[in-house]
């Protein structure tokens, strides 16, 4: 009797064991977003040619692709990616004067407020790194422009996810990049242009 009473008790309790393991969600999340960059458009004046904030870049949707990872139900890791992005480029009273492309993986740390809830906002802060590349930028009279090829800044996040079951969900997500990069023409730097981003995002996200 005390063998059988232990061995039912011994069941029960893998039972439960069990049934707890199935129910614990996995530590990785991964989202699917469409993302509208819109950049902040600071630059150098240079001087007795163009004024302050004459360099602009081209807002663009762009896809992006978030995979985080759980360290508690709160806190997470969030690793940002896409692909190589091309933006125009233009010049106040010039128009455009060519393009370049970006490629900004972004890591940031979050901290989810109401993990368990349907409506779960976050925060989260961290580090951009850009690489730029295919510099094509040409101003008549000054002759071809090139761009620092790397760029390191900070990035804030703000966002909700919105659970539609136990692995499913939708999310708003904002985030303020600072991307920035010096401008050289002939191998003197002439300005600074800060792109320092707004990206807004609207996506999916599943939970393993």
């Amino acid at each position: 009797m005390k063998k059988t009473a232990v061995a039912l008790v011994l069941a029960a309790m893998g039972m439960i064991a069990g049934e707890a393991m199935a129910q614990q969600q996995s530590p990785w999340l991964v989202r699917v977003r469409a993302v509208n960059i819109d950049p902040a458009n600071k630059s150098d004046a240079v001087p007795g040619l163009l004024p302050a904030d004459a360099i602009s870049v081209s807002t663009k949707v762009i896809p992006e692709v978030d995979i985080s990872y759980f360290f508690t139900p709160n806190i997470a890791a969030e690793l940002i990616l896409t692909y190589p992005q091309k933006h125009d480029v233009s010049i106040q009273g010039i128009g455009k004067i060519g393009s370049f492309k970006h490629l900004p993986p972004t890591l940031t740390m979050q901290y989810h407020f109401t993990p368990e809830a349907k409506f779960s906002p976050y925060v989260g802060a961290g580090v951009n790194y850009t690489r730029i590349s295919s510099v094509d930028l040409n101003v008549p009279g000054v002759g071809p422009l090139s761009l620092d090829s790397n760029s390191f800044g900070l990035a804030l996040q703000a966002g909700v996810d919105f659970k539609l079951d136990k692995n499913w969900s939708i999310n708003l997500d904002v985030k303020k990049v600072q991307i920035r990069s010096d401008v050289t023409a002939g191998g003197t730097k002439i300005s600074n242009v800060q792109v320092d981003p707004w990206l807004v995002g609207v996506g999916v996200g599943y939970r393993f």
